[in-house]
């Protein structure tokens, strides 16, 4: 519920996609361009985990604070905030140049996208009425995908040609252009009152399966997605495939999520696809892909990352198109914060779940093992309808 009778016009979606761009462009830029920076900053694999661990730390632990600080004060100020925020910690490492300010760097990077990310994703939903949601969080997915894309590739080329320092010369710009766009264009939505909320009460929304099923289905799919873009370069490495080969796989994955979103989001607001069906379809379709995985060669890494791609590209407008009807508009931040969150255990969660179960037995195993937890949540739901049918209400 928004309150709003009309989509937002389209001049005041786009910053707000430009955020969201912003966000995966400046973690995966980055993330993807550090292990083969060769300087005094990165040093070891350990330096280099804790850099890619720091970010997304933040993140994790800051995203439901200011989601609830968007309620409280506006999403608006939060998101011109954390632009300018971001902007300005890309800018140290611009400035300063050294390993301990590329730390201070990638630190203030995660705490202001903590800002800006739940902030614009909470605009979305207040802009837009419950009707066109799927439309426009399949638009905002869509350029969150484009991010993801552009990101290793542009970042790369970035690094090559002026070092790591013109990759944050270009997060900065990125960040000042995006927070003057926002401030011209988005419109101030204030924040609505609302009644007190006691610590039992937040556990008990967050605990009710309108919150926790599109939110799971959110973290398996980034699991899935942080998956794909981890190993199956490995897997493709294995198989005596070229950096080029497997690195076209990888675009192949984010480019098929950012074709599928916009369509989806279509289909749900034209009453062509239900929440509950895409989300169920998107999960089996995400563990088909991580099974296809663990096929030999280029057909293995090239069915992964097109079913992969297409299954996390149904599950994301969705998900966050039904938490966004479900709450509140008065709660939104604070849900948005909380469904981020969920994300990012999945984005940590994958990676571990996949990376353990393939040192002690095989990478195939591991895929196996996340795709057996993505696919049985929704085989014993439709098992459990298929044996305890709904009943028509009573007249």
């Amino acid at each position: 519920m928004t309150g709003q009778a009309q989509a937002a016009p389209a001049r005041q979606m786009w910053p707000l996609y430009a955020a969201g761009f912003t966000t995966a462009f400046g973690a995966h830029g980055i993330a993807a361009n550090l292990g083969g920076f060769s300087d005094d900053a990165v040093t070891s694999l350990l330096v280099l985990g804790g850099l890619l661990a720091l970010y997304d730390g933040a993140e994790a632990l800051l995203k439901p604070l200011f989601g609830s600080v968007a309620d409280r004060i506006g999403a608006r100020p939060v998101l011109l905030g954390g632009l300018v925020a971001f902007a300005l910690a890309s800018a140290v490492y611009v400035v300063a140049d050294s390993p301990g300010w590329l730390w201070a760097a990638r630190l203030g990077q995660g705490a202001a996208a903590s800002a800006f990310s739940p902030s614009a994703s909470a605009l979305v939903a207040r802009l837009n009425p419950a009707a066109k949601l799927g439309r426009a969080f399949g638009g905002y997915g869509f350029h969150k995908s484009i991010g993801y894309t552009l990101g290793p590739l542009l970042g790369g080329l970035l690094v090559w040609a002026g070092g790591l320092r013109a990759l944050f010369a270009v997060l900065a710009a990125l960040g000042v252009v995006v927070a003057v766009w926002a401030a011209l264009a988005v419109p101030a939505v204030p924040p609505l009152p609302k009644s007190r909320q006691t610590v039992l009460d937040l556990v008990r929304r967050l605990a009710d399966p309108a919150f926790l099923a599109p939110t799971g289905a959110l973290a398996a799919a980034t699991a899935a997605l942080s998956v794909g873009v981890g190993f199956l370069p490995v897997s493709g490495r294995a198989a005596d495939l070229g950096t080029v080969a497997t690195g076209a796989a990888v675009s192949v994955l984010a480019a098929c999520a950012a074709i599928v979103q916009p369509r989806t989001g279509r289909a749900l607001d034209e009453g062509r696809l239900t929440t509950r069906t895409g989300i169920v379809a998107g999960l089996l379709i995400t563990a088909a892909g991580l099974a296809g995985a663990t096929l030999p060669g280029l057909t293995g890494v090239l069915v992964a990352a097109v079913l992969i791609g297409v299954g996390t590209g149904l599950i994301t407008p969705l998900g966050f198109a039904a938490l966004a009807a479900r709450t509140p508009p008065e709660r939104m931040g604070q849900t948005m914060g909380a469904a981020e969150l969920g994300r990012e255990l999945g984005d940590a969660g994958g990676p571990l779940l996949v990376a353990g179960v393939a040192t002690v037995a095989t990478l195939a195993h591991g895929y196996a093992a996340l795709a057996i937890l993505l696919a049985l949540p929704p085989l014993i739901g439709l098992l459990l309808r298929r044996v305890f049918p709904e009943r028509p209400a009573s007249p």
